[in-house]
């Protein structure tokens, strides 16, 4: 079978079976792609000319271009998945990728906002909300909900109106593959996703709004890049390094639950992460909280 009518296939499964997000489809489609002029450029066309070999030149190749090693580890993850597949459907007879190894990612700490900043945004929110203006409302709710739930960006946006369960102030949320969990938020969320829903959503909502949540100036479901709009405008005067996206509200989230006791396995629920690797980051940082505190309070730090 050809290498390309193969992926096609591939990224179908992906998309219909598995129900990975619409990023990790695309992501893994140019991937496989860019391994397809690989081979192509070799005069190699077809799934049987895989080889271990093969895949650790085309991996090699992609280093010397500069890629970052959190890319080489998607390419490397991209192409096991494929030759996993492929043997599972029967079109190879081996696991070539098998063996494929994946460079070690730099693990970085992710950023977090403190409380008095994030008290700081929540001050500048409510204030800009205090004229009933239909965007601030929806501002306000949206990062209320961030902050309280830690959803990810895709999640928020692809909330609809039934999802919001304000008596029990709980959100229904489809995450990555397709599985759903429930997340809690608190009085303060509660009260700005009220308002935005009474006062604000009937202005926005147009013939076109269908059973979207959050929505945008013209009435459709609020984008990702406005969120992240959003939230880099709410950011950048606070200064600090790390990325200024949405993201950094689901980790300041996360480690604030953390810094207040919550249990581990319970943010991880929370945030909807497969593994509790992922969420152990968040120790780190509130270690390294406590390192600074330590070292910047203790008399013999």
């Amino acid at each position: 079978m050809r290498l390309e009518q193969a992926i096609d296939e591939f990224v179908t499964y992906l998309r219909a079976e598995r129900g990975y997000s619409p990023n990790t489809v695309k992501a893994y489609a140019t991937d496989l792609g860019i391994l397809t002029q690989f081979c192509s450029d070799r005069g190699l066309e077809q799934v049987s000319d895989l080889s271990l070999d093969l895949l650790r030149d085309w991996l090699y190749a992609s280093s010397q271009q500069g890629l970052t090693k959190t890319t080489l580890s998607r390419r490397s993850a991209a192409v096991r998945s494929f030759t996993a597949w492929l043997r599972r459907v029967g079109y190879d007879d081996g696991d070539v990728a098998a063996r494929l190894k994946s460079p070690k990612t730099d693990q970085s700490l992710p950023r977090v906002i403190s409380a008095p900043q994030i008290q700081g945004i929540f001050d500048e929110l409510t204030a800009l909300a205090g004229d009933g203006e239909a965007g601030s409302l929806r501002d306000l709710a949206v990062i209320e909900l961030l902050y309280a739930s830690g959803l990810r960006v895709s999640e928020l946006v692809s909330l609809d109106v039934d999802d919001i369960d304000f008596d029990r102030m709980t959100v229904r949320v489809m995450g990555k593959g397709a599985k759903e969990r429930v997340v809690p938020f608190g009085l303060p969320a509660c009260n700005a996703l009220t308002d935005y829903q009474r006062r604000a959503r009937p202005t926005l909502v147009t013939a076109e709004s269908g059973p979207a949540y959050f929505l945008g100036a013209r009435g459709k479901r609020l984008t990702s890049r406005a969120l992240y709009g959003l939230v880099a405008s709410l950011l950048e005067p606070l200064g600090g390094s790390g990325p200024a996206g949405p993201h950094a509200l689901r980790h300041t989230a996360a480690t604030h639950l953390l810094d207040g006791g919550a249990d581990l396995r319970i943010v991880q629920e929370m945030l909807g992460h497969s593994s509790l690797g992922t969420t152990q980051i968040y120790t780190h940082v509130s270690t390294e909280r406590l390192r600074k505190t330590y070292e910047q309070a203790h008399p013999r730090a």
